[in-house]
C-alpha cells in the first residue's frame, strides 16, 4: 500500500504537468524556478539598456524606469529669480530708459546736476559736539625721506635748468616737508651742476644765494658743503674734474 501510495503521488505531479513549483537551493535558500528565469530576463534587459545608453549617451537620449530609451532635446533652465531681476518692461512697452531719470537705485548720487543744500547740525543730536564747529582742518603733509628726497627734487632742479626761475623752485619747496633734509637741497643741486654745463653751475650758484633765508638757513647751507667735502671722493667716479670745480 505504501508503495502504491507513493506512486500515486509521484504519477500525481506527472499528471497535474507540473501544476507545483519546482524549487531549486540557491546558497541554502529555495527558490521557484520561474523567478530564476525571471531574474535571468531582468539582468538581460539591463545589460542591453546599459549596452545602449552608453553608445547613444551622446546623442541626449535617455532611459527611463522601465528600461525605454526616449529622445530628449537640451532645454535650458530657467530661474524665476532671474526673471524677478529683469529691469525690462514686462509688458514689452518699455524704452530702455533709466529709472526714475538715472536717479533711483542703489550707490547712484542722483540726476545730473542736482545741487544739494547743506545739511544744518542738529543741536539735539545725542552725537552733536559744540566744538566741532569750530574745527579747523589742516593738511598734513609727511616729511620726505632720503630716497623720496631725491626722487622729488631731481626733476625740479633739472627743470630749473631749463628755465632758469629761482621763484618758481622756492614754491615748489615750500609746498614739501622738507623736515631734516634741507641741507640736502645744496647738496644735490651741486652734484647734479657737477654733472652739466658750466652755465648750470653758476645757476645754481644763484639758486643756493636766493634760497638762502627762505628755504634753507645759512646753517644748512654750512652742512651741505661740509658734506660735500665728505662725499668727495664719491663725486669723482662721475665728475672727475669735480675737486676743481
Amino acid at each position: 500500500e505504501v508503495e502504491n501510495l507513493s506512486d500515486a503521488l509521484f504519477s500525481g505531479d506527472e499528471e497535474n504537468g507540473g501544476s507545483e513549483e519546482r524549487k531549486t537551493e540557491i546558497n541554502g535558500n529555495w527558490i521557484p524556478a520561474t523567478s530564476i528565469t525571471e531574474a535571468k530576463i531582468n539582468a538581460k534587459a539591463k545589460r542591453r539598456l546599459r549596452k545602449n545608453s552608453s553608445r547613444d549617451s551622446g546623442r541626449g537620449d535617455s532611459v527611463s524606469e522601465n528600461g525605454e530609451t526616449q529622445k530628449t532635446g537640451v532645454v535650458v533652465p530657467t530661474s524665476p529669480k532671474g526673471k524677478l531681476l529683469d529691469r525690462r518692461s514686462r509688458s514689452g512697452k518699455g524704452r530702455g530708459l533709466p529709472k526714475k531719470g538715472g536717479a533711483g537705485g542703489k550707490g547712484v548720487w542722483g540726476t545730473p546736476g542736482q545741487v544739494y543744500d547743506v545739511e544744518e547740525v542738529d543741536i539735539k543730536d545725542p552725537n552733536y559736539d559744540d566744538d566741532q564747529e569750530n574745527c579747523v582742518y589742516e593738511t598734513v603733509v609727511l616729511p620726505l625721506d632720503e630716497r623720496a628726497f631725491e626722487k622729488t627734487l631731481t626733476p625740479i632742479i633739472q627743470e630749473y635748468f631749463e628755465h632758469g626761475d629761482t621763484n618758481e623752485v622756492s614754491e615748489m619747496l615750500k609746498d614739501l616737508n622738507l623736515g631734516e633734509m634741507k641741507y640736502s637741497v645744496p647738496v644735490l643741486a651741486v652734484s647734479l651742476a657737477l654733472e652739466g654745463k658750466a652755465s648750470h653751475r653758476e645757476m645754481t650758484s644763484k639758486l643756493i644765494s636766493d634760497l638762502c633765508g627762505t628755504v634753507v638757513s645759512k646753517t644748512d647751507v654750512e652742512k651741505s658743503f661740509d658734506r660735500l667735502l665728505k662725499d668727495l671722493p664719491e663725486l669723482v667716479l662721475d665728475s672727475p674734474r669735480a675737486p676743481q670745480v
